[in-house]
């Protein structure tokens, strides 16, 4: 079981496939298995990389809160990165995930060729209900385990994926009940409880060049709002808005994303995603 000793953990990771490295940073729902989709699609061209964030065993589960935010993710995400000798990587998530390779390229922009933020933004738009919300969870996970989550995968931008596809529902949920329900509570209190929404990165989001595709489902509500932000704000980004899908996207539309990825990447590849002319105002005629 392959597992990098990154800034004093232990972190699982999988390698497969030749070519430009691409990274896969997974959702709290999920871990490194909710990519295989991908893993089998990319492969084929790129060294692709998941991994298990800090708190999702095979990786360690520091117990203590601390040790857990949005800085170490970014910070475990280099460290990755460093141990198997990778400078420079497109780089892409889902969600948390989503938010740690927004972050990672906002932070370590040389190490980024580009950027795949998919379903990312969760609380931004009332931020104050969402870690209320957050902090109350991570209780019920420390005192009642992962069962007491049974429920989280039933939520409003999930059903999406029980309807199209039941077989691969009952295996995310299957994988999300294996999870470390201290780690898991350490991950939504500390990562996601005390990470900036989306709306407050507006300044750094405007200087960010990493070429950066943004993907959320038309029916993911509490991530439509920052995914249009996030267009808006960073000039050489694309959106890709998925019909009739819900959080998940990688798992319930796994063609369509995997395509749009891959034409994002060909174009950055190629030279041809192009920075947004921000040279008309808002609004004006064409």
């Amino acid at each position: 079981m392959p597992r990098a000793d990154v800034n004093g953990i232990g972190i699982h990771y999988d390698d497969h496939g030749q070519g430009y490295p691409l990274i896969w940073s997974h959702e709290f729902a999920g871990d490194h298995r909710s990519w295989e989709t991908q893993v089998r699609f990319f492969a084929r061209r790129y060294r692709v990389i998941t991994y298990n964030a800090r708190g999702y065993p095979p990786s360690d589960v520091p117990t203590e809160l601390d040790a857990y935010t949005q800085e170490q993710s970014v910070s475990d995400l280099r460290g990755l990165m460093e141990y198997l000798g990778i400078e420079k990587a497109h780089v892409g998530g889902l969600s948390m995930g989503g938010a740690i390779a927004l972050n990672f390229g906002l932070t370590h922009p040389e190490m980024a060729r580009s950027l795949v933020v998919a379903g990312a933004g969760s609380g931004s738009v009332d931020p104050e209900v969402f870690r209320e919300r957050v902090t109350f969870m991570a209780e019920r996970l420390r005192e009642g385990g992962m069962a007491a989550m049974d429920d989280y995968t039933n939520g409003p931008a999930r059903v999406q994926l029980l309807r199209k596809d039941p077989k691969g529902y009952a295996e995310f949920r299957a994988q999300f009940l294996e999870h470390s329900n201290i780690g898991s509570a350490n991950t939504f209190a500390g990562v996601q409880g005390r990470r900036p929404p989306i709306f407050d990165l507006e300044d750094r989001l405007r200087e960010l060049t990493v070429p950066t595709l943004i993907m959320t489902g038309d029916e993911d509500d509490p991530c439509i709002e920052p995914s249009i932000f996030m267009k808006r704000m960073i000039p050489n980004s694309g959106l890709v808005v998925i019909p009739q899908s819900g959080h998940p996207i990688n798992l319930e539309e796994p063609d369509l994303f995997n395509r749009s990825v891959l034409d994002f990447l060909t174009a950055v590849e190629s030279d041809s995603w192009a920075t947004r002319d921000h040279g008309r105002e808002a609004g004006s005629l064409v």
